[in-house]
């Protein structure tokens, strides 16, 4: 699923950088008209919408709670935020997913991903308690994330790039929603052999 999802993403990718560029007449058109009469462009259409969407969603619920106080054990905004507590209740709220409570059981249900290929609504962990995956939060792009950090602060938005949290940061993950599995994309990996 995942190798479907790469070939997806860089075809996509492929796809719109061509039309950016000037080419020879007629040659966006045989590729577009190909991509059509395979149906590859609206399936490939369909998933980057969904994707996109569902991730927007996140981020946009996420900031829809800054300034909510952290609170140790907390998971709703009547009573605060702890880090993985916010991440968990974000998921539930946007993707009606229910994740694990802790932020290293988060990490272990999740899957791994290069820093580099961070994209919003993905998961950022950070080493703050001198163990693995201590802290969590959600990545909104730019190298930013969202996250409830500690007692007597609220929700609020960091940037990887500081030196303390680029010191510790722990890893990425990539939760997998039913967006990463919708009817398009099961389509496209069941009925096209280079996809499978």
């Amino acid at each position: 699923m995942l190798r479907a999802m790469r070939i997806i993403a860089t075809f996509a990718a492929f796809l719109f950088a061509a039309t950016a560029h000037a080419t020879p007449a007629g040659a966006n058109d045989d590729l577009g008209q190909l991509l059509a009469d395979k149906g590859l462009l609206a399936r490939i259409d369909q998933v980057r919408h969904s994707v996109s969407a569902t991730a927007s969603e996140l981020v946009v619920t996420a900031m829809g709670f800054l300034g909510v106080p952290y609170r140790r054990g907390g998971n709703t905004v009547e009573s605060g935020f702890d880090c993985s507590g916010f991440v968990k209740a974000m998921f539930e709220q946007t993707v009606g997913l229910i994740l694990p409570r802790r932020a290293e059981q988060q990490a272990a249900a999740t899957q791994k991903i290069e820093r580099a290929d961070l994209r919003p609504g993905d998961l950022v962990f950070f080493n703050t308690m001198r163990h693995a995956f201590s802290h969590v939060g959600i990545y909104i792009g730019e190298g930013k994330f969202i996250h409830s950090p500690k007692p007597g602060a609220e929700v609020r938005v960091e940037n990887m790039k500081v030196w303390y949290w680029n010191r510790r940061f722990d890893g990425a993950r990539r939760v997998q929603t039913s967006a990463a599995d919708t009817p398009a994309t099961q389509a496209a990996v069941s009925t096209d052999p280079v996809l499978r």
